[in-house]
């Protein structure tokens, strides 16, 4: 059984949060994945876009979440 082929689109991006020394860069943005509506996305990309790494996909709520679990761990002090 063949395997399917992943497509993919960046809607939109967001930002880049580190460039390794082999050129890639760790990103968040809004990808549809399958032609499914777009979710937050965090994962490292060659320069082209072609190649990812495995990552991290969340729907808006779960980004919130992140968001607020994250601001939450920096106000403890």
């Amino acid at each position: 059984m063949a395997k399917e082929e992943v497509k993919f689109e960046i809607k939109e991006y967001i930002a880049t949060i580190a460039i390794k020394k082999n050129g890639w860069t760790k990103e968040l943005n809004l990808i549809s994945w399958n032609d499914q509506p777009p979710k937050y996305d965090l994962r490292d990309w060659d320069e082209d876009h072609a190649h990812m790494s495995r990552g991290v996909t969340l729907f808006s709520d779960e980004m919130r979440e992140v968001i607020r679990a994250y601001n939450k761990y920096q106000n403890r002090k």
